[in-house]
C-alpha cells in the first residue's frame, strides 16, 4: 500500500477509499500504553465503520516486526502500516523529536525508540485521526499534542455518517 499527500489530498493505492485513518499509531508504538488502548478501542466501532463503506488504517513509525507484534497483541482486524522514518507523518506535519534530555529517561523505562522504530532519529508522530473522503480529501482532522487526548472511536462513526458520499446502510 502506498499513501502520500498530493496537493493536500490523500493519495492511497491498493486500499478502499472513504477511510477513517487513525494515525495514532500515528501512535508512538508498541511500548505506548495510550496508543495500545486506542488501537484496541478501535475494534469496537469497526463493524459500523465497515457498514458505512469505510475502513480504518492505523499508521506507526515502528518497524514492520513491531507493527506485526502490535496487531497480534491486540488481535486487530484493520490495517496497521509501518511508516519508516515518519515519511507519511512528516507530510501531515505531525512529527516531533524527543528532546535529548528525555531520551535516557525513556530508555531507563525500556522504551528504546531506535529498537522499535529502526532509526536513531528519536522522532514520533503526534497522535492524530484523519477522516478522508473517496476523493482523498481530509474532511475531518483531530490532532492534539497532548498524547492523552484521542478522538473517541464512536465519534468516527458519527463523522462518517455525516459525509454525503458514505452509504447510509
Amino acid at each position: 500500500m502506498t499513501i502520500q499527500l498530493v496537493n493536500n489530498r490523500l493519495n492511497a493505492t491498493n486500499t478502499q477509499c472513504n477511510s477513517a485513518i487513525n494515525n495514532s499509531l500515528y501512535e508512538s508504538g508498541y511500548w505506548c500504553a495510550f496508543c495500545n488502548l486506542e488501537l484496541a478501542g478501535l475494534q469496537q466501532p469497526l463493524p459500523a465503520i465497515k457498514t458505512l463503506g469505510a475502513s480504518i488504517i492505523a499508521i506507526s513509525p515502528q518497524t514492520t516486526r513491531h507493527t506485526i507484534s502490535t496487531v497480534q497483541k491486540h488481535e486487530l482486524t484493520y490495517e496497521v502500516l509501518s511508516d519508516r522514518s515518519n515519511m507519511i507523518a512528516r507530510q501531515f506535519g505531525i512529527v516531533f523529536q524527543i528532546p535529548e534530555y528525555l531520551r535516557p529517561i525513556l530508555e531507563s523505562k525500556g522504551h528504546v525508540l531506535p529498537r522499535y522504530n529502526g532509526d536513531e532519529s528519536f522522532e514520533l508522530p503526534i497522535p492524530a485521526t484523519f477522516v478522508v473522503d473517496r476523493d482523498g480529501k481530509i474532511v475531518y482532522a483531530f490532532v492534539d499534542a497532548d498524547y492523552t487526548k484521542r478522538l473517541d472511536p464512536i465519534e468516527i462513526v458519527s463523522i462518517l455518517r455525516n459525509i454525503p458520499i458514505v452509504s447510509k446502510s
